[in-house]
C-alpha cells in the first residue's frame, strides 16, 4: 500500500525525480515502481547525467532541475526576476 507523498501521485500529476547511479538509486527506483529493469523505460523524458563521484553530484542535479523551474515559472507568466 503506497503512503506519504508519493499515495497522492495520480496519471495526471507530473513527476520530477532525480536517480543518480548512486548510494540510493535503488530506493529512488523502488519508489518509482517496483520491478522493472530501466528507469528509461518509466519516463516520457529523461535528463542523462554524466557518472560522477558522489560528493559533486549536487552541482550536476540542481542546474536541470533550476531549468526546469524556469521554464515552468515563464510558462505560467510568473515574473522570475522578482
Amino acid at each position: 500500500m503506497k503512503h506519504g507523498p508519493i499515495a497522492l501521485i495520480d496519471h495526471l500529476m507530473p513527476v520530477v525525480f532525480v536517480a543518480m547511479k548512486d548510494s540510493i538509486y535503488d530506493k529512488v527506483k523502488s519508489n518509482i515502481q517496483e520491478g522493472n529493469d530501466e528507469l528509461d523505460s518509466l519516463c516520457e523524458f529523461v535528463i542523462h547525467i554524466p557518472t560522477v563521484a558522489e560528493e559533486v553530484s549536487p552541482i550536476l542535479t540542481v542546474v536541470p532541475l533550476q531549468l526546469l523551474s524556469y521554464h515552468i515559472a515563464v510558462m505560467r507568466g510568473c515574473d522570475v526576476d522578482m
